[in-house]
């Protein structure tokens, strides 16, 4: 079921504030996927997607290898028959700012990270919202 970014119901929005560990799927240099579970954070107002990692895991490399125009990329997150995902172009952040202000979400959402000198952010921004929360 296709929902349009810029016009999410309470459910929807409520769905993506509680703690779920959801999977974020990439495509590796060769076009294979690659599929692993993610916490990920979902700013409504701005349509942008958050997950915070180390700058040498899979994903990211995955990510910075698309360079500036960036990554189709989908986050997913399933609990019983609620369901959601968030389609879009990922780019790889790294300002000292732009990785505190994911770490803040990522406390909010889930508990704070742990400390990592290499982390980054995965940012998406969302062109397409499925799902049934």
């Amino acid at each position: 079921m296709a929902h349009d970014p810029r016009d999410l119901d309470d459910a929807f929005l409520a769905f993506w504030r509680e703690r779920h560990i959801s999977t974020l799927t990439t495509t590796r240099p060769d076009g294979t996927p690659h599929v692993v579970p993610v916490g990920v954070t979902f700013d409504p107002e701005t349509g942008t997607a958050r997950v915070i990692t180390s700058r040498t895991s899979r994903k990211a490399r995955n990510v910075a290898a698309a360079g500036p125009e960036g990554l189709r990329v989908a986050v997913c997150q399933v609990d019983r028959a609620r369901w959601s995902t968030l389609e879009g172009v990922a780019v790889l952040r790294d300002s000292a700012e732009q990785v505190a202000d994911a770490e803040r979400r990522y406390a909010e959402r889930y508990r704070p990270p742990r400390e990592n000198p290499d982390r980054v952010v995965i940012e998406i921004t969302v062109t397409a919202v499925l799902g049934r929360p």
